[in-house]
């Protein structure tokens, strides 16, 4: 009898044991109150990790090394309102949606255009900057390629993952991708590509008269298009940006950032 007990005790010690642990694990998968938001998961940590590419006069560094532009600038402002330090990454765009989701950084913030494949996988703030996919060539044959179709038999370097290259893709014209739209100039000014497609933003910035790639320019624009900053699916931080740059429109704050950097014609009001 007494070990009929025992049994009997250690029966129930064990199934309130599990019981218990059920109990525990549901908590833990309902999640409502263990996991932070974006928000405070950047609180917490104390930085906002922006992930980039060397991208005049978006996103560049300056001869101390340090990152500028117009949207690193914003970045950095935006990262002040939030009471936290700010972290560049450099990333390689093809990726940039792993990177974001794998939280190795907290927002793509590079002229990045709002396309359905970023708004699809993105939580998008709403569009601050118009701009176009172009066409550049060597200066000295840009009258042979004064026209979409006058481009068709042309061997393009673009960069991998970009809106440039869906663009290219959409068209069926031949390409090859290289890591950034900087990389994308280097093959035309060295004779490797014939023709690259970058952003119209930083042809102005980056060719031309008084630029490092004098014999270079842009001929036809291949889309229009606009640029948002993208954060984690339900983060919090788009609505906290938004606001941002509606308090920094509406200050002059934005528009004086924009006339420094030489994109105000692309500013899109808040």
């Amino acid at each position: 009898m007494k070990f009929t007990k025992i049994i009997a005790v250690v029966t129930a010690a064990l199934m309130l044991c599990m019981s218990l642990a059920a109990c525990t694990g549901n908590a833990k998968d309902d999640g409502k109150d263990t996991e932070m938001t974006d928000y405070e998961y950047v609180k917490d940590k104390g930085k906002l990790v922006v992930g980039i590419t060397s991208f005049e006069p978006m996103d560049y560094q300056n001869e101390k090394g340090e990152w500028i532009g117009f949207d690193a600038d914003m970045a950095k402002a935006f990262a002040e309102s939030l009471g936290v330090d700010i972290e560049f990454t450099v990333i390689d765009w093809d990726e940039k949606i792993m990177e974001l989701d794998g939280k190795t950084v907290d927002c793509i913030w590079n002229g990045m255009t709002l396309d359905e494949g970023v708004t699809s996988a993105m939580s998008c703030s709403n569009p601050y900057c118009n701009n176009q996919q172009v066409v550049v060539v060597p200066k000295d044959k840009a009258e042979q390629y004064s026209t979409v179709e006058a481009c068709k038999d042309l061997k393009f370097a673009v960069e991998s993952g970009s809106a440039g290259q869906k663009q290219l893709e959409a068209l069926d014209y031949e390409f090859t991708g290289v890591l950034d739209q900087a990389t994308a100039l280097m093959e035309v000014a060295g004779g490797t590509a014939e023709a690259a497609v970058i952003d119209k933003l930083m042809a102005g910035a980056m060719i031309g008269e008084g630029t490092s790639w004098e014999n270079l320019t842009y001929t036809v624009g291949l889309n229009d298009e606009q640029y948002g900053v993208g954060f984690r699916k339900g983060s919090d931080l788009t609505e906290k940006l938004n606001k941002f740059f509606a308090d920094s429109y509406a200050d002059g704050s934005m528009q004086e950032l924009a006339e420094q950097y030489g994109v105000q014609e692309a500013l899109i009001a808040q």
